[in-house]
């Protein structure tokens, strides 16, 4: 077992970054390498502008390159939810931004020949226990009446052709749902942003930033640029130097093992339907079929901020007893790969996306960012070059988590509260 990204570990490294030193002016500087700075620097550059990405290490080495390899339509939380938290126009417009996010991404693939397997494949929301389905049913109701009619709803006889389990009651189907391959894609889009004129910077973490009269500095260990414009796009990753949004993103670990191929025989005992699968319970899992078959199994599995490979090998474990219990028959079975990252969680679970604290910023995707990750990046381009805005969470309020200022020293705190979540409801 390889104790390493299966995305990283399967796509071509990207080889256009700058060498040298860190130095020059710029329009727009962003921060972060990961699809919203990419798809950010892109964007900006196709449109004139001088750009400059610093990544701290490679591209993709965050959350990009170590997520399920998901592209879900729709909230995570359920429609009804978000409409008594948020307000009807405000979930709906977010609900349809994710509809877009996924189209955004299907475009970009298209536009730049980006060899990443990209396929609408549908997504079930699986109901673990019989009150779950009752909740996903009165939640489609509302989604396929108000919002998305490319849904549909499966009771436990219907969810034999399409998942090799007997765990679930029924799930929801949002059929505009995708996969790819979350590697390729990051790499063809640095390619993309750099053939289009953008420069990047590997191994720059930004340590540094001071800002007078309308230019930001930011010093790097290999130099320094200077820029009108910064975009934050560095989610769970974010640094030292930017608190205001520490004190807002709580990092939280999440983790994946991939079995080796599977055979024809069991993928049609496993998951006939080749979709992306997302379960009910507050600490969850989620699973699709790579590329080349693996089951590519993820989860929770532990409220931790830490991903090394003694965190990931003690989650890796717990995503093997989750994936007995699910599939019995692969109980056995080989894992080639184990790996996690982090999550950049907000209190809500809504992302945010705007401009504070002198910077423009697009993170807090909890879990469900590759996607608006990719939509936002341009969302927040096109308001940088003074374009029509079209962000889905403008004004949306953004206070400080009471007592984090950066380490979440009370992750095992919440995770015994989702515990019991699970237990009783």
């Amino acid at each position: 077992m390889q104790f390493k990204s299966y995305w990283h570990d399967t796509a071509p490294s990207f080889a256009g970054a700058a060498t040298g030193p860190v130095e020059g002016r710029y329009d727009v500087a962003v921060i972060g390498g990961g699809f919203t700075g990419l798809a950010a620097a892109r964007h900006l550059a196709k449109a004139g502008a001088k750009v400059v990405v610093l990544e701290a290490n490679s591209v993709g080495s965050g959350a990009s390159g170590r997520n399920g390899g998901h592209l879900n339509n729709g909230l995570a939380h359920s429609f009804l939810a978000a409409k008594a938290q948020l307000g009807a126009e405000r979930a709906v417009a977010l609900y349809r931004a994710f509809d877009d996010s996924v189209d955004t991404i299907e475009r970009i693939v298209a536009e730049e020949g980006i060899d990443c397997d990209f396929r609408r494949s549908g997504k079930l929301k699986l109901a673990s226990k019989p009150a779950h389905f009752d909740q996903i049913a009165r939640n489609y109701e509302a989604v396929h009446r108000e919002v998305d009619s490319d849904t549909e709803l499966l009771d436990a006889t219907d969810l034999k052709r399409e998942i090799g389990s007997a765990a679930f009651h029924g799930a929801m189907l949002s059929k505009k749902s995708a996969m790819m391959h979350m590697g390729r894609f990051v790499s063809g889009i640095a390619g993309a942003a750099a053939k289009h004129g953008a420069t990047i910077f590997e191994n720059a973490p930004v340590t540094g930033l001071t800002s007078l009269a309308g230019e930001h500095q930011l010093k790097t260990p290999r130099g320094s640029v200077t820029a009108g414009n910064v975009l934050l796009a560095t989610g769970a990753y974010t640094s030292s130097p930017f608190g205001y949004f520490r004190r807002r993103i709580v990092p939280v670990g999440s983790f994946i093992i991939a079995t080796r191929p599977l055979s024809e025989a069991e993928i049609a005992a496993t998951v006939p339907g080749n979709r992306t699968y997302v379960t009910s319970m507050n600490i969850g899992n989620y699973f699709r079929l790579s590329p080349d078959k693996r089951l590519i199994f993820g989860g929770r599995a532990r409220f931790s901020a830490t991903s090394d490979q003694r965190s990931d090998a003690k989650s890796g474990a717990i995503l093997r007893a989750s994936l007995a219990r699910i599939f019995p028959h692969l109980a056995k079975i080989e894992i080639d790969y184990c790996w996690g990252g982090l999550v950049d969680m907000t209190k809500d679970r809504f992302p945010r996306a705007g401009y504070a604290d002198g910077l423009w910023y697009a993170m807090g995707y909890s879990g469900h960012g590759a996607q608006m990750s990719t939509h936002l990046g341009i969302v927040m381009a096109d308001a940088i070059l003074g374009k029509a805005d079209r962000n889905p969470v403008k004004g949306l309020a953004w206070p400080a988590v009471p007592g984090h200022f950066g380490k979440p020293w009370f992750l095992p705190i919440v995770g015994l509260y989702y515990k019991a979540l699970d237990r009783f409801q």
